[in-house]
């Protein structure tokens, strides 16, 4: 079962795995030839192992191999003036992939096992590889049992929101008529009764795959609403400024100035005194053949006081009342590495990453200094979570001046490949620039952060955003830079 799995994520990303040197793309990949080009896991330049399985036991000494580039340069004294912090651009979530070639094929493979079901193969379009799912009906299951399109008859409407297996088990009662069928063509009775002939050329092709491809019902939008000034201790969430490569005539050097949102979290080698905040990854690095951006800095409790609403001008000490903390460090995952990029993709399931930043002139830590840190919390379950999301959305019809929150309650689930855990999905209107932002949930009476601002889509209804499943890949990121410092 776990090498059918890892099969399919093979054809997909076996070709950027060759073509990246430091590191490949990570998890479903399962190809031979590219593991061997990966090198062992001692050799310079570690690669990324064959399946995501694999890459989850990683342990400190892996992740210390491979991440080469983890320190970085931290941003000159003074270099986010108030004029380089308001010309900033939203760095915008990741809007939802298109539908990935695979669902077609699932699609076409539905139509030839029932060419009497033409209604059904109206299914497939309609969801076209569960990624659009999530923009239209991500829970319809049926891209999951392409291989029985007589079930829809058996329950057409039901099996449109949910529960295909449900599907399946009504599919034999629906075709024991066929084993009337089995006697006159004995050669066909084993491929006709409940059409298990069918069914089995394509489970092999998704064996472990939730029955709806990790798709729910989009959630209704939540209208974001800002906090009221002044943000109170612990003063945890905040701005995240860092500069693009290459972008941005009106930056000395070619670089583009941008803000997202981040969140301080507890640092487990450090209890007390955490240096590390939470963000998105595409927050912090280009992904696929790209790089840690620069001049990372953080704004504990910006604009706390309201100093800077309503287009007022004010001193730093105003809107910064915590300081500008600076990136000397950040680690992000090997699949936003390998895959992520300015586009959607199944990256998205892993848009995560952690910077440390340096307190000013040897003083008090990050925690000590805002009030406190949140907890993370990994492989989190589900159905035990009420999550609020925090951030500060910069575009319209928001200004970034002012830190906002959905009270979102339980997430639903949006996957954009089946092979890796589906992500959460909040309803929200927030907009660009809250990309990274904690999303907060409550775990032992106290605030724990569970994921963050990855994906969004800003236009029309619903609103809504979403961020990784943070499993022990993460948690294996977390762990090696809470190490490092």
């Amino acid at each position: 079962m776990r090498t059918a799995r890892t099969a399919l994520g093979a054809s997909a990303l076996a070709l950027t795995m060759l073509t990246t040197a430091a590191c490949g793309p990570d998890n479903s990949s399962a190809d031979s030839a590219v593991t061997a080009a990966a090198g062992s896991a001692g050799g310079p330049n570690l690669g990324l192992p064959a399946n995501l399985d694999d890459l989850k036991k990683w342990k400190f000494e892996d992740w210390e191999k491979w991440a080469k580039d983890y320190a970085l340069p931290a941003a000159a004294k003074g270099f986010w003036t108030l004029d380089k912090l308001l010309k900033a651009k939203p760095n915008e979530p990741i809007a939802p992939p298109a539908p990935p070639t695979a669902a077609p094929t699932q699609a076409p493979a539905q139509p030839p096992g029932q060419p009497t079901q033409p209604g059904q193969p109206t299914q497939p379009p309609a969801q076209p590889g569960t990624p659009s799912a999530p923009a239209s009906k991500p829970p319809a299951g049926q891209p999951t049992q392409p291989g029985q399109p007589t079930q829809p008859p058996a329950a057409p409407k039901p099996s449109n929101t949910q529960q295909p297996a449900s599907q399946a088990p009504a599919q034999p009662p629906a075709q024991p008529a066929q084993p009337s069928q089995a006697p006159a063509q004995p050669t066909q009775a084993p491929a006709q009764p409940g059409q298990p002939s069918q069914a089995p050329a394509q489970p092999p092709a998704q064996p472990e795959q939730p029955a709806d491809n990790g798709n729910d019902p989009l959630p209704k939008t939540v209208n974001a609403q800002p906090l009221p000034h002044p943000y109170t201790k612990p003063g945890v969430h905040g701005k995240l400024f860092a500069d693009k490569p290459g972008s941005g005539a009106d930056a000395a050097g070619g670089l583009g100035h941008y803000q997202c949102s981040a969140t301080v979290v507890a640092d487990p080698a450090h209890p007390g005194k955490s240096n590390l905040v939470w963000t998105a990854g595409h927050c912090v690095h280009q992904g696929k053949a790209g790089q840690f951006y620069s001049n990372i800095s953080f704004i504990p409790a910006f604009n706390s006081t309201g100093a800077l609403s309503g287009g007022k001008q004010a001193e730093e000490a105003q809107y910064a009342p915590y300081g500008v903390w600076n990136g000397t460090q950040a680690v992000t995952s090997p699949q936003w590495k390998a895959e992520g990029g300015e586009n959607g993709s199944p990256a998205t399931h892993y848009d995560f990453a952690i910077v440390r930043v340096q307190p000013a002139d040897g003083g008090k830590s990050l925690e000590e200094t805002v009030g406190g840190a949140v907890p993370v919390w990994f492989n989190a379950p589900r159905d035990q979570l009420s999550i609020t999301e925090y951030g500060y959305p910069a575009a319209p019809p928001f200004d970034g001046m002012e830190l906002n929150r959905c009270e979102s309650g339980k997430p639903s689930r949006v996957s954009y490949d089946p092979t890796r855990p589906p992500m959460l999905a909040l309803g929200c209107s927030m907009t660009g620039g809250s990309s990274g932002g904690g999303w907060l949930t409550v775990k032992d009476g106290k605030p724990t952060l569970v994921s963050n601002v990855s994906v969004g889509k800003h236009t029309g209804d619903p609103k809504f955003q979403a961020g990784p499943y943070l499993d022990d890949v993460a948690a294996g990121a977390y762990d090696f830079i809470s190490k490092k410092g």
